[in-house]
């Protein structure tokens, strides 16, 4: 069963495709998902903006699936030391 952080890319992942989110689990290829290198971009802008991150292009690049993507997020928000999507200082 997916934690919150997994939930919610999938969530984003969902709205930005405009697909049910019930079709994607955390083990989905974006390529089962039919989803293709433009598509990536517009999924990694929603991404950066649920979360408060910024990922790297070279990272963006490597990803290919659900589960790639919310590790990377959580990477990103334990390095930051933060919770996902509040901002450090808060």
């Amino acid at each position: 069963m997916p934690d919150d952080l997994e939930r919610r890319v999938i969530t984003v992942i969902a709205a930005t495709q405009h697909i049910p989110a019930d079709t994607i689990t955390i083990d989905s290829t974006f390529e089962e998902l039919k989803i293709d290198s433009l598509d990536g971009i517009n999924i990694l802008f929603a991404v950066e903006n649920e979360f408060d991150i910024s990922i790297p292009d070279e990272s963006a690049q490597t990803i290919r699936t659900v589960r790639q993507m919310a590790d990377g997020i959580r990477k990103l928000i334990d390095a930051r030391g933060g919770e996902a999507g509040v901002p450090v200082g808060v």
